[in-house]
């Protein structure tokens, strides 16, 4: 909480307003670090990854997830990681841009399935082979960009 609050006050000072400290909870599950609930003015941690990972966690989540509801607020809804949320994060909080987390998720990790695709293999969530299944999506490889099919279909 420490950490928020000089985030946020850095960032009231920045940018001249007065933002209150939005409610933390650590409800968030799975691989993912942590979400911004713009509306509830929330940010969701994982418990389990910031006690495996202390003090580089809420360096790189907390400030990433206070610029989500920080950008909101100045801008409205915009692209989740443009350049104003960009900006909140180099310019106005200082800490890098950076998208994605580096975090070793083994111990979150669910079941997953094999897939491949025309240039690797992917392992998907039960959620998305779920998906998949039951013929409501498909998911394409993001460097071929050809299908992902079941390894057992080969």
């Amino acid at each position: 909480m420490h950490s928020l609050r000089q985030a946020l006050a850095k960032a009231n000072a920045h940018l001249g307003s007065s933002y209150p400290e939005p409610k933390v909870s650590y409800r968030q599950r799975g691989t993912t670090a942590g979400t911004a609930h713009l509306s509830q003015w929330e940010i969701r941690l994982n418990a389990v990854l910031l006690t495996e990972n202390g003090q580089p966690f809420i360096d790189d989540v907390v400030p990433h997830e206070l610029a989500h509801l920080l950008v909101y607020r100045q801008f409205g809804r915009v692209s989740p990681h443009g350049p104003q949320w960009r900006w909140m994060m180099e310019e106005v909080l200082g800490v890098p841009a950076a998208r994605t987390h580096a975090f070793d998720v083994a111990s979150v990790q669910g079941e997953t399935f094999e897939y491949r695709c025309s240039c690797q293999l992917h392992r998907l969530t039960v959620r998305r082979h779920n998906k998949i299944v039951r013929k409501e999506s498909e998911y394409r490889c993001k460097k071929c960009g050809s299908l992902l099919r079941p390894i057992e279909d080969d």
